[in-house]
């Protein structure tokens, strides 16, 4: 990979050896875990035993697989300022990529080598397969039903890791930590429900190791990273005279706080800006409750207006307003600043970084997956909006223009589109399709909330459902704002 405008690691990457195995290499773990560690590597010869390893699974990983493999791992990761200073840097952390689909055998050795001592993932919101309502591990999934009669031969992350975990102990060596880097409530936690249902349903005794030998530390993970479209990689080869096949960007702003419980020793990110801490809640709750939601909020009415990048909705005075009111009036009662955090400057910085022009993240790609991520932003806030009898209205516009989304398919200037929800159930799909607004509401991404039974909630909804139809949901925001 060329390197002409790019910032170069400072260590010999063959001195590096991997102590990380990481499931889901996706753009943000490459912008994220791959730039504490390259920064942590460069700065401390004695650290170079947490080089990462990345574990691919699915079919539709080939691409990035193939490019990262002939590229040794290796890949340019561009800064964008706010500014519009922007930084590349070659990153060097990623020591080398496997794919399931070619090696499976790979990764379960991998997960049972003793040099591995953590294993992180990414894996999405829904990757943890917990069912919304009840909570509970899913066990119907087609590939966990697979693994569980199947342990030699996975297809899931449970699957593999199970598998690789077995051979771990029956080897006698030590354990290992799990650590998610997903954007969920207690993520650690989710992780820990998901992982030790599934081992429990296949190996007992394998459930009992991992009790005891098994960590699974809460983190809260920020650095807005948009996908890298075909266009994007021209781009940013030509800017920085690279010939990258793989290249990330995102914006400048990262951050990252983790549970201090590792089992099995861990990287001293903390030399290069990661926080520890016994407690992650306020963190995960301040950055799930603001950012997070704040996304899923304006991605709908933006995307249905006609915007296709996140930092054009945030030049229009009335997403900012209706982004504004939602923080200030809705969330902030709910959301103590952890530590030294001022929550007024906290804000007014994600308006900036939203907005930011260098970045220009897609809406897209907030829009993606919503089933999974209103559980994890937008009910916990609203069950309490609803319990305290707080003024509903943008919650319901909310909820209203994601049914347009996903029902109708076309936005206010008439261009179709197909909305990505690879988590729908045929339940959710049967309650999209009914012309009875209201039965939208027993969509399984607000289990445990009963909507109808606030008469507020459900008068305002309704009324914003008909008048989205009518009059277009932009107009039908202006009215709220």
């Amino acid at each position: 990979m060329k390197t002409a405008n790019v910032i170069t690691p400072g260590y010999d990457r063959e001195n590096v050896t991997p102590g990380i195995l990481h499931f889901g290499v996706g753009n943000f773990h490459r912008a994220h875990e791959e730039f504490y560690t390259n920064e942590l590597l460069g700065k401390d010869p004695l650290q170079h035993c947490w080089g990462i390893i990345g574990a691919m699974l699915l079919p539709s990983d080939e691409r990035l697989y193939r490019a990262l493999k002939q590229q040794k791992g290796e890949y340019s990761l561009t800064l964008c300022g706010c500014d519009g200073d922007d930084k590349t840097l070659k990153i060097g952390s990623l020591k080398d990529v496997v794919w399931a689909q070619e090696d499976p055998e790979c990764i379960l050795d991998l997960v049972a080598d003793k040099s591995i001592r953590i294993v992180s993932m990414t894996i999405t919101e829904g990757g943890y397969n917990i069912n919304k309502a009840s909570g509970e591990f899913m066990f119907s999934n087609e590939g966990v039903e697979h693994d569980l009669n199947n342990p030699q031969n996975p297809v899931t992350v449970f699957g593999y890791v199970a598998e690789g975990l077995r051979r771990r102990r029956d080897k006698g060596i030590g354990g290992v930590t799990i650590l998610t880097c997903d954007n969920l409530q207690h993520n650690g936690d989710t992780a820990r429900k998901a992982f030790m249902s599934f081992f429990r349903a296949q190996d007992e005794e394998l459930a009992g190791w991992a009790e005891k030998n098994v960590s699974f530390p809460n983190s809260m993970v920020d650095r807005i990273t948009p996908a890298t479209l075909p266009s994007d990689i021209d781009r940013l080869n030509k800017k920085n005279g690279t010939d990258d096949k793989a290249p990330v960007y995102c914006e400048d702003f990262i951050q990252w706080v983790i549970e201090d419980k590792f089992v099995a020793g861990r990287p001293q990110w903390e030399a290069v800006g990661v926080e520890f801490t016994d407690d992650v809640s306020a963190y995960e709750n301040m950055k799930l409750s603001l950012l997070n939601a704040s996304h899923t909020l304006l991605s709908y009415p933006s995307f249905l207006a006609g915007y296709r990048k996140v930092d054009d909705a945030m030049h229009d005075r009335r997403i900012v307003a209706f982004v504004r009111d939602f923080m200030d009036k809705d969330i902030t009662p709910y959301v103590p600043a952890p530590g030294n955090i001022d929550l007024e400057e906290y804000k007014e910085k994600l308006i900036e970084r939203f907005g930011n022009r260098s970045v220009s993240d897609q809406i897209a790609r907030l829009c993606f997956d919503g089933i999974s991520k209103f559980p994890v932003y937008i009910m916990p806030n609203l069950a309490k909006m609803i319990r305290h009898g707080k003024d509903l209205t943008r919650m319901a516009y909310l909820i209203a223009v994601y049914r347009d989304y996903l029902k109708y398919h076309t936005d206010d200037n008439g261009e179709e589109f197909e909305p990505s929800e690879p988590w729908l159930t045929f339940d959710d799909k049967q309650l999209i399709e009914s012309d009875n607004p209201e039965d939208f509401l027993s969509l399984s991404a607000f289990g445990g909330v009963d909507l109808k039974g606030s008469s507020e909630f459900l008068a305002l909804y309704d009324k914003f459902s008909h008048d989205i139809r009518e009059k277009g949901a932009m107009k039908t925001l202006e009215k709220i704002i």
